[in-house]
């Protein structure tokens, strides 16, 4: 008897924080109607048929949003969703339709679905603005988290700046970005432009979310894109990554074969770092500068914002000689303006090409309009491989010190120089071509070489 009464008594004093924990979540769908939901866009059908919104394609139609009334800041979000045909498909959240903005167009950032080879299902891309934020290029592991032709459910963590995303538990994207704090949350049904994807179906079911006492999901080990200037998120700290300018002094740089940082021709402002234009090459007050610090295995990212006509590059494995330095080059150029990008060979003078050796992939669709900020990121791996990425896009890709790069150098306005590119470590530099052009939220993450 005292061990039942005991046990009924436990139940009771559990049941109480079971109810809070439940309490927590807030159902977004009411499994019956769309009450707190309106379509945007798009006229795409929605039903609702046994608990379940079922959105169907129909020609014709931009991409067509069903969205909830309420806006959201901080949150946790969960859902179900299924595909009934490989078709593409997001769900929006802080995002907006304003009349001044597109005509009202949707805008804002999307959780991939995406059931095609490519497999980027869980990545971020910002809908109508600047496209690819986190492709799953960035985390290839996860492109095995979508299961095709089941239920899969999705986890979106939303609190500050910090959006992590998890399909089936498995983590695929981490951002952190600050240009939308508020918005709704919306299911997309994707345009189509052939009649034989009429019809094609999309089910979400248990769409749930938490807007108090929010807990973060312990960090794990996966990239970071990290748009808020200047910053290191708790993941990014922990994945060994640091700022290589500290967004506000000249500390850990220099000017390229001097003893201290340009007193005239550089400036650092409001999280900037910044060359100034010059009238022409004879007056350019700076020169180059470079990191103290030199590098041989790392993962540099870096943003960086253009004047029209402006020319300049992010340099690696630079070797400081004669009071100047030479090294591998990010070209950072105003393709459409500057003249560099008609010279060269097929395009390896463009923006995001390894300059004068290797031309940049997708690079028009991958650029920003000029006065946009660009993501760029440079990757040599301990083993000489090399990446170059411009806003989400891997646009480069070689293998330092092969046989084939060397022919390329032989090739190049490099051939003279003795192992050009070659060196085992060198200092990172950012390149005064005498026009101004921004950086920032320049940071670096080192390999160890077996």
């Amino acid at each position: 008897m005292q061990k039942k009464t005991f046990i009924v008594l436990l139940i009771f004093s559990i049941s109480p924080i079971l109810l809070s924990a439940q309490a927590k979540w807030a159902d977004l769908f009411n499994g019956k109607d769309f009450t707190g939901w309106k379509q945007l866009n798009g006229k795409a059908s929605y039903e609702v048929i046994k608990g379940e919104i079922v959105g169907t394609t129909v020609l014709g139609e931009p991409n067509s949003f069903l969205a909830t009334e309420g806006l959201y800041k901080d949150f946790i979000l969960e859902m179900e969703y299924k595909l009934d045909a490989d078709m593409n498909s997001g769900i929006q959240f802080r995002s907006e339709s304003k009349p001044d903005y597109l005509n009202g167009r949707v805008h804002g950032y999307q959780i991939e679905i995406d059931p095609s080879d490519r497999a980027w299902t869980g990545g971020l891309y910002d809908e109508a603005r600047r496209e690819w934020l986190y492709p799953l290029e960035y985390n290839v592991p996860g492109k095995k988290a979508y299961k095709k032709g089941e239920w899969n459910r999705i986890r979106l963590e939303c609190i500050g700046d910090v959006m992590r995303i998890w399909i089936n538990g498995i983590p695929t994207s981490n951002v952190s970005d600050d240009l939308t704090q508020k918005g709704f949350i919306a299911l997309q049904v994707h345009a189509i432009g052939k009649q034989e994807e009429v019809g094609k179906k999309i089910r979400w079911r248990n769409i749930k979310i938490q807007t108090q006492s929010l807990k973060p999901s312990p960090p794990d080990d996966i990239f970071v894109v990290n748009l808020v200037a200047n910053t290191l998120t708790e993941q990014e700290i922990k994945n060994n990554v640091s700022l290589l300018w500290d967004g506000k002094s000249s500390a850990g740089w220099r000017g390229a074969g001097k003893e201290s940082f340009p007193e005239n021709g550089w400036e650092l402002n409001d999280g900037m770092l910044s060359v100034m234009k010059s009238a022409d090459e004879k007056t350019r007050a700076s020169g180059d500068i470079v990191t103290i610090g030199e590098y041989s295995a790392f993962d540099l990212q870096f943003e960086f914002k253009l004047t029209d006509g402006a020319n300049s590059g992010v340099k690696y494995f630079a070797i400081e000689k004669d009071g100047a330095a030479l090294g591998l080059e990010y070209q950072v150029l105003d393709d459409e303006k500057h003249t560099d990008a008609k010279k060269g060979v097929v395009g390896n003078r463009t923006q995001g090409s390894l300059y004068d050796l290797i031309p940049a992939l997708q690079v028009k669709r991958g650029q920003h309009k000029i006065g946009v900020w660009n993501y760029g990121r440079i990757i040599v791996f301990p083993d000489n491989r090399v990446e170059h990425w411009l806003n989400g896009y891997k646009v480069v890709e070689y293998q330092r010190k092969s046989l084939m790069y060397q022919a390329l150098v032989a090739r190049s306005k490099y051939a003279t120089i003795p192992d050009f590119g070659m060196a085992d470590k060198g200092h990172i530099l950012l390149q005064d071509h005498g026009d101004q052009v921004f950086y920032r939220s320049i940071k670096i993450k080192e390999f160890i070489k077996p």
